[in-house]
């Protein structure tokens, strides 16, 4: 057993090779700020929120608006501040120690338990992966206008992961994160679509739930993919990383003196990151209402039905702007899904890993990305329906993230791996509250699925 005191120094991880660049983060700061301004505090945060609207949330945020209207609503503002707080733990924990969560969980607990924790992100992720991959494939197919859509979805996984292996993340996602930039779309269908703002505001703060089996699984599916996993180890190993990164930074667990800048540096990443994904979240809720559920379309079947919610703001342009979402958003998440699922099995088995190096270094890692990637694909080919596997991952994020997010929170304030930079009470308060808010939500979705229809 490990002693009581924190982690000094990140592990020898030493190569050879130069690593390629990290999304960055600002650079060694002095003062709180540094002097410079907010956006350039900007970074792991940013990119995890902007991940998190990948095409799973727009699949879960689109059916539940086409369902249930303006009644999810409230979810949105529900679960901004427990997101808020279960992503700054993991980012601290990363900041902290310079060690991500899978090698932070060693520390804690015995290695089968760990081996179950990876072993369940592994699982989400890979589901993720299919569906994201399946959805992917059939917009591209959809604005093609031909071809078999099995076709565009091997595209698709060949070009993320030859994205992957060849280029910097940081190269390429400067590029892709103006795509997300369409998900910006939805705000314009809420105004041009005249939503009922009275209506969507009031659900916002006065729920007007009516809680049966397929509204409490909705809610299961909204909680799973806006907190998911993935963007807990994702968060924590970009952290690690930027210490790597940049010369004048440490871990904090050897260089206090460092840390009243570098939390708030995470704290505004993290709340304006986690932020954007919300608030696009909110406007895809009430687009869809606004132009499916308010006439009549109650169940997306199809992508060609989600991309008729943009059809008020973009008309028949709204199926090339629906898949230029889903591909951006796609391309944006599937490293951070196979990513973190490789960072994770390669700390566990020991091996070098990381995206920001050559794969002639890490040889192992990208065998292990690569092979998520391949099982992704499989059940992208199975013949699920898109939409439906979108949705029903987000269902299976949920259940999946409730230990993950105990032993997150439990690292993030235990002195053996903080020492006194203990997770501050408001945070501490938030995270735990935003795993028990997973955990009711997934036992009431579980009893009701077994009770009599």
């Amino acid at each position: 057993m490990a002693d009581d005191k924190p982690d000094h120094a990140p592990e020898n991880d030493a190569d050879d090779e130069p690593d390629r660049a990290w999304p960055a983060a600002a650079d060694g700061v002095a003062d709180e700020s540094g002097g410079k301004a907010w956006w350039t505090q900007l970074g792991p945060g940013l990119i995890t929120g902007a991940a998190d609207d990948d095409p799973s949330g727009i699949a879960t945020y689109s059916q539940a608006g086409a369902q249930y209207g303006y009644t999810v609503g409230w979810t949105i503002l529900v679960t901004y501040p427990l997101m808020v707080g279960i992503q700054l733990a993991s980012a601290r924990i990363g900041r902290i120690t310079g060690k991500g969560l899978t090698e932070t969980f060693a520390r804690l607990c015995p290695r089968w338990l760990v081996v179950g924790l990876v072993a369940l992100l592994v699982v989400a992720n890979v589901i993720n992966l299919g569906a994201d991959l399946g959805a992917m494939g059939d917009a591209v197919h959809l604005v093609a206008g031909g071809g078999h859509p099995a076709v565009f979805v091997v595209a698709m996984a060949v070009l993320s992961l030859l994205l992957q292996i060849w280029l910097p993340y940081e190269r390429y996602v400067k590029i892709l994160k103006w795509l997300t930039l369409s998900l910006l779309a939805y705000v314009g269908v809420g105004f041009a679509a005249k939503a009922d703002w009275t209506a969507a505001l009031t659900a916002m703060v006065w729920p007007a739930a009516h809680w049966d089996r397929g509204y409490a699984t909705t809610v299961v599916a909204i909680l799973g993919t806006t907190i998911s996993p993935y963007l807990f180890f994702w968060q924590a190993d970009q952290e690690a990383q930027e210490i790597k990164r940049i010369a004048a930074d440490r871990p904090l667990a050897c260089a206090p003196e460092q840390a009243r800048a570098q939390f708030h540096r995470l704290r505004v990443d993290t709340i304006v990151g986690m932020g954007f994904s919300n608030t696009i979240a909110f406007f895809m809720i009430v687009a869809t209402a606004a132009t499916l559920h308010a006439h009549g379309v109650h169940d997306i079947e199809t992508t060609a039905q989600a991309a008729q919610a943009l059809k008020p703001i973009a008309g028949d342009f709204a199926f090339l702007l629906f898949a230029a979402g889903i591909v951006g958003t796609g391309l944006l998440a599937l490293p951070v899904l196979a990513g973190s699922a490789a960072y994770a099995v390669a700390t566990l088995i020991g091996v070098r890993r990381g995206l920001d190096r050559p794969p002639r270094s890490a040889k192992a890692f990208y065998a292990i990305l690569s092979g998520a990637m391949l099982i992704g694909l499989a059940l992208s080919l199975s013949g699920f329906n898109p939409i439906k596997a979108l949705y029903w991952s987000a269902v299976v994020n949920a259940v999946i993230s409730v230990p993950i997010m105990v032993a997150v929170m439990i690292a993030a304030s235990h002195p053996r791996i903080v020492g006194d930079l203990r997770l501050p009470a408001l945070w501490r308060w938030l995270g735990w509250l935003a795993t028990a808010a997973m955990a009711l939500a997934t036992i009431a979705m579980l009893v009701m699925q077994a009770m009599p229809a």
